[in-house]
């Protein structure tokens, strides 16, 4: 299967590999690229196609692996991989590189619930040191004065805003988005059914009917299509035969035809892939236990610990025309139970990358106080995302993210 590149993307990564290689003169090279964009767009997967079609050798470092219960592993880890990678170009005497994979993902702080570690910042402080000395790379406990071969570290990504400040500023890092446009996802689309006998024409109106979906749903569609001969072939075999006939069986591995890769089959599961995506948006199930476990009586309480008070003045609730009945009680219990309240927008592209940003200036005081803001809000974003954010203080965790606006509804 012969898989597209995008010229773009192609061009951005071979001339920021061959830089890394070549003595420029009085020209100071990031060490590091940071690709960056919405989810399932191909960041990664495009990069080993480049990688192949040019030749390079890569050192591959994930995201998890920058965390660990012994603190300075994964900073040494860093710095082994940098100089094993480094000996590979001298013996081997071809490009190399490193590949850090979801680095936000593994060193970004995304709110106030995560957990900023030891290990976090020594993974900073190395790369930036890397960044800083890239000849110059030693390991903890040894020294050793012989030059190292630089080595280009190319790092994946959603959101880059997530990380510390310092290592991606201009010098160190070298920023690219990628977010392909309609010809890049046809060129890729084709790609993807390139076995499939696909017309041009077909491709084209296929990422037309869903233009608003990542690269990875097209891949995602083409595997769906294999699930109704799979099915037939399981009850075909027998559920209880299954696992002898596909796991070292003497009959060989199963074999199946070409299944039906007309445009409107596609469409069909297309449509079917979609319906799940809305469902998994629109049910928040996970807020709903939490507002039910908030809402309970801890089963330990003594009989008669919580006694009425006497003379209580019952607050006066405040109502809101543009608000629906559901926001303001969610309101008013968050704040019943000691909760911040924050409020939150995004527009439709953001919204892709989970990039969201405040729009309550200040600190939220009361029931009023939150109806005002919110209100002010919804007005001023009226076409993008609003979000209303229940906060514990003690905790410093989200409690709540409840989706209140979106455009265009």
């Amino acid at each position: 299967m012969s898989y597209y590149i995008p010229p773009r993307f192609l061009e951005k990564l071979s001339v920021f590999i061959t830089k890394n290689f070549l003595d420029l003169p009085g020209v100071r090279v990031p060490l590091i690229l940071g690709i960056h964009g919405r989810k399932g767009e191909g960041k990664s997967f495009q990069c080993e196609l480049v990688f192949e079609k040019m030749g390079v050798e890569v050192t591959h470092i994930s995201g998890g692996e920058l965390e660990s219960p012994d603190a300075g592993d994964p900073a040494r880890l860093i710095r082994l991989r940098y100089r094993e990678t480094a000996e590979l170009i001298k013996v081997r005497g071809k490009m190399c590189v490193i590949m850090i994979n979801d680095l936000d993902a593994g060193a970004g702080r995304f709110d106030e619930s995560t957990q900023y570690t030891v290990n976090t910042q020594l993974v900073n402080a190395t790369l930036m040191n890397i960044a800083d000395n890239p000849t110059d790379v030693q390991l903890p406990g040894s020294y050793d004065p012989t030059p190292l071969h630089r080595v280009p570290i190319i790092v994946t990504g959603n959101d880059f805003s997530t990380l510390y400040a310092p290592l991606i500023r201009d010098g160190r890092m070298e920023k690219y988005y990628w977010e392909p446009d309609r010809d890049d996802k046809v060129g890729i689309v084709a790609g993807l059914f390139g076995e499939d006998r696909l017309l041009p024409g077909e491709i084209e109106q296929l990422v037309d009917t869903f233009p608003n979906q990542a690269v990875d749903f097209f891949s995602a569609l083409r595997s769906r299509i294999y699930d109704e001969q799979i099915r037939d072939f399981i009850y075909e075999v027998g559920i209880e035969r299954i696992s002898q006939r596909v796991v070292k069986s003497v009959e060989g591995p199963p074999k199946f035809s070409k299944p039906d890769f007309s445009l409107p089959h596609l469409i069909e599961m297309g449509n079917l892939m979609i319906g799940e995506q809305q469902r998994v948006e629109n049910y928040h199930l996970v807020a709903e236990y939490n507002r039910g476990m908030r809402s309970q009586k801890p089963l330990d309480a003594p009989v008669g610990s919580v006694k009425p008070a006497i003379n209580q003045i019952t607050p006066k609730r405040v109502s809101s025309p543009h608000l629906t009945l559901e926001v303001q009680e969610q309101i008013r219990e968050l704040l019943g139970e000691g909760y911040k309240i924050g409020i939150e927008h995004v527009d439709e592209r953001r919204f892709r990358m989970g990039s969201w940003q405040s729009c309550a200036v200040g600190q939220i005081n009361g029931e009023s106080d939150a109806i005002s803001i919110l209100e002010s809000c919804l007005a001023e974003y009226s076409n993008e995302y609003v979000r209303l954010v229940g906060i514990d203080p003690k905790a410093k965790r989200r409690v709540v993210e409840q989706i209140i606006q979106r455009p265009n509804k």
